[in-house]
This record gives C-alpha cells, sequence and structure tokens, in this order.
C-alpha cells in the first residue's frame, strides 16, 4: 500500500487528508514510480483552495522524483531503475508511489540528487522560461523581481547573474534580504517600508527596468508598472497574494506603451525538445555547481498540513520538499 494526501473539499490546510491506497499496475504509456522526494510549491495552495478548480476528491501536489519500478506496454523512452523526475499535471505527486503517464517525465541526473529535483523542477523550469523564453535579456540590462528570497527568486538570481542580468529585488524581512544579497540580488527593497517604484527610479536614473517580474498579484502589481521603462514588460507569473486587477488598455499607453503577459509553465514545457532542452540547461547549472540549491526544510508526508501552515505565513525561505 502507498501512502497518499489527498482533499475531499476545498479549504485551509486543515482539509489535506493522508490514507494508505492501493496502486496499480502501469497502463499503457505508464509508468509506476517510487517517489524520494516530492517539491512543496505555493500553486499547490491554489488548487486546495479552490483557486484552480479541480474535481474532488483529488490528489494533491505536481512534482517530484523518484525512481521507476515498473512500465506499462509502449513505453520504450524509459526502463525500470531510472531516475526521473517530473512537475505538472496529473495531480496526485503527494503520495509515496504512482502510476503516471510517461510522457511527463524527466531524466534525472546521476550527480543531482531526489531532494534537489523535487526542490527545483517546477521552479527551475519556471525560472529557466522566464530568463531563456519570455524577453531577449542582454547582459548589463536591469530588472525587477518580487519576491527575490523565495523558490524561483533564489534561482533566478544566480540564474540571472551568470547571464551578466543586473536584479533589484523586493523581500519582506531584512533576513530574506540578506539571503537576497548573497545570491547575486545587486539591489534589495524591503516592500512593507519601502516605495518601490520610486527607488527603482532613484536606481535606474529615472529610466525604470525593462521587465518586472511579478509573482506576487495584487498588491505589488500597480507598483510593477509604475516601475518599468517606456515600452518595458510586465510578467505576471503568479499570484501569491491574489490575482492581479483587470488589465486597464488605456494606462498601459499612459505609462509608456507597456506589454503585460500572463505565462504559464505548461506552455513552455509542453514540447518536448523545448521541455529538454530547458532542463538540461538547468540541470547542467546545478550539477556545475553554478546554482546553488539549498533546502530550506524537509516534511515528512504526514506533515503536509503544518507544511501548508508555513507555506502561506511566509515563514519557508527557498524550496522546501517532502523527503520520503
Amino acid at each position: 500500500m502507498a501512502y497518499a494526501v489527498r482533499i475531499h473539499e476545498t479549504g485551509g490546510p486543515e482539509v489535506l487528508r493522508g490514507a494508505n491506497v492501493r496502486v496499480g499496475d502501469p497502463g499503457p504509456g505508464e509508468v509506476r514510480i517510487r517517489h524520494h522526494a516530492v517539491g512543496l510549491n505555493f500553486a499547490d495552495t491554489y488548487f486546495r483552495t479552490g483557486v484552480y478548480p479541480v474535481a474532488l476528491p483529488a490528489g494533491m501536489g505536481v512534482e517530484a522524483s523518484g525512481v521507476i519500478e515498473a512500465t506499462g506496454p509502449g513505453v520504450r523512452e524509459f526502463t525500470v531503475g531510472e531516475r526521473v523526475t517530473y512537475t505538472g499535471s496529473p495531480l496526485g505527486a503527494y503520495s509515496t508511489e504512482r502510476v503516471m503517464p510517461a510522457a511527463h517525465l524527466i531524466a534525472l541526473p546521476d550527480d543531482v540528487s531526489f531532494d534537489t529535483a523535487s526542490a527545483v523542477t517546477m521552479r527551475g523550469l519556471t525560472t529557466a522560461y522566464l530568463l531563456r523564453r519570455i524577453h531577449p535579456l542582454r547582459p548589463g540590462d536591469t530588472v525587477l523581481l518580487h519576491a527575490a528570497a523565495g523558490g524561483v527568486g533564489l534561482l533566478f538570481l544566480q540564474w540571472a547573474k551568470l547571464l551578466g542580468v543586473n536584479v533589484i529585488g523586493t523581500v519582506s524581512t531584512e533576513q530574506k534580504a540578506q539571503i537576497a544579497r548573497a545570491n547575486g540580488c545587486a539591489h534589495v527593497l524591503i516592500y512593507p517600508r519601502e516605495d518601490v517604484a520610486r527607488r527603482v527610479r532613484e536606481l535606474t536614473d529615472g529610466a525604470g527596468v525593462s521587465v518586472v517580474y511579478d509573482g506576487i498579484g495584487q498588491t505589488t502589481h500597480q507598483s510593477s508598472l509604475d516601475s518599468l521603462a517606456r515600452r518595458g514588460l510586465l510578467v505576471c507569473f503568479g499570484t501569491a497574494s491574489g490575482p492581479v486587477p483587470p488589465i486597464d488598455a488605456m494606462q498601459l499607453a499612459a505609462k509608456g506603451s507597456l506589454y503585460v503577459t500572463r505565462p504559464a509553465l505548461a506552455d513552455y514545457i509542453a514540447d518536448p525538445a523545448e521541455r529538454a532542452e530547458l532542463a538540461g540547461e538547468l540541470f547542467g547549472h546545478i550539477a556545475a555547481h553554478r546554482i546553488r540549491v539549498d533546502v530550506g526544510r524537509r516534511y515528512a508526508l504526514d506533515e503536509a498540513v503544518q507544511a501548508h501552515r508555513d507555506l502561506e505565513s511566509g515563514v519557508t525561505v527557498g524550496q522546501s520538499v517532502f523527503s520520503l
């Protein structure tokens, strides 16, 4: 029997319930995986609360890594015993073992640990498309990144430094400011006590930044728009504080012919070749120690309720995982 965490209703962390479940044999195009680590992502709370609607009851979690225990008919790209990682639907990563489509898997290099993979597959691929696909960044460019000490933030800072891109980062505490600086953030703003847009203008000689990467959403949306240079791009890739307001096209014109995009990771890893390219670059940096991954907290799977409480309260720094 496997152990899995599921929800039977939407709501707070208390709706997460663990139970023993039976895992069958993989069908055509499927594999059975024994998980060694499971990713903990803020997006998981969107499914739990109903922001992202799902049919109930539902499994939880979209990211994990482990070893293939069995393959179904027609699976040729993976073999029993192979180390793999994944991110994306179907839900159900919060489990010790599961059956899932082989097409969603990514081969995991031997020199990347399971904990590391589960901490960075989703965040790392998100960072990869933000920096390598959204906008043609050049050495010397300056961008603004909200939540610079978060899971995506710390990867973003290190990768941007490799590209020669200067990052102005926002954080919520002095402790997180120190962490952001240690990971390559050129300028750190503590947004509860600083006027972010005004400080961005000061740091860029009044010009503003070419791109703002905003994973916070509602509470930072206006300051993000106000921080952009003429014809700048606002990348809304998350809604940690709530959904962004409706886009006012005339406001975009008045502020300098601005652009806004709301990308989703699924659209940047749907093509197997592009997914492999992004994953290869990500894990290549990690294996070569050009990007460091510090797993901040490790939880047992039966601590899912506490893990979600910690996640939503903002006490977690960097990446956290369920280590099995």
